[in-house]
């Protein structure tokens, strides 16, 4: 929605319309100016519509909401979990089971894969509880891979104790690592023990003695730390395309209604 203000005709006008006109501008109410609010429903582009945009024109964004305002907070994210125990053969590398998705933003989960939508630097962190019923210690190991390919420095190792009584021996492993990832990367997490016993457990919710959630058997996060700057994500909307009369603002997924801009054009 563009400023509209009277303006000069070419020709020339009357002195209360050339006050009115100097007026308005010394004032800073200018033509040049408008609103716009992102499209919703995940859109990732929206066109601001204005006779005075050119090719070379310079467009200046500036948020008129507080959902704007909070364009560049909400980068890609997303919570995984798995409710069910997981069993591993011995001494074998085996994809960690992810089997929903409780949170999730610009990114999705498939065959216990996470695939990512934008290019960016991404904190990743996996956690699991491990039980072990035997009466010997065992070894379990963690790895991520991307794209298939093991991640080089990203394995990490847990000894769990051995069952005490009735008691089964029990520990969590955390792996928390970063991975550079281009758009459409795919991410995953391979578990490994040294014996078939030892099993990433899972607990349902209970409601006596006490009430208590359940615990997952694997739970991986990932949140976008910063976009990448060379590829096809950022934090904040930016101007992607300029022609004759409009001009593409490039964002991440909005679903947002009042997701509302300012914007200025110079030139």
């Amino acid at each position: 929605m563009p400023r509209m203000y009277r303006t000069l005709p070419y020709q020339g006008g009357d002195a209360r319309l050339v006050s009115e006109v100097v007026n308005n501008a010394m004032n800073g109410n200018t033509n040049n100016s408008g609103e716009i609010t992102l499209n919703t429903g995940g859109a990732t582009t929206t066109t601001i519509f204005n006779e005075r945009i050119g090719f070379d024109s310079i467009i200046l964004l500036a948020p008129l909401s507080v959902a704007a305002a909070g364009t560049g907070v909400q980068l890609p994210h997303g919570l995984f979990e798995h409710d069910t125990t997981q069993n591993f053969l011995a001494n074998t590398a085996t994809r960690v089971a992810l089997g929903t998705a409780e949170s999730v933003y610009a990114m999705s989960l498939s065959s216990d894969t996470v695939v990512v939508d934008y290019a960016g630097y991404y904190d990743v962190t996996f956690m699991g509880r491990f039980n072990n019923p035997l009466s010997q210690i065992h070894n379990a190991y963690l790895w991520f891979r991307v794209n298939g390919v093991d991640v080089p420095h990203t394995a990490t190792s847990i000894t769990i104790p051995d069952k005490q009584g009735i008691i089964e021996g029990a520990a969590y492993l955390n792996l928390k690592h970063p991975l550079d990832l281009s758009s459409n990367d795919y991410v995953e997490v391979y578990c490994a023990v040294d014996n078939a016993s030892v099993a990433l457990t899972a607990f349902p919710a209970q409601t006596t003695p006490y009430a208590r959630p359940s615990i997952p058997s694997s739970t991986l996060e990932l949140v976008m730390h910063y976009p990448s700057q060379v590829s096809d994500s950022t934090g904040l909307p930016y101007i992607s395309d300029r022609q004759k009369g409009q001009a593409t603002i490039t964002h991440l997924p909005n679903s947002v209604a009042d997701n509302t801009f300012g914007y200025i054009i110079v030139g």
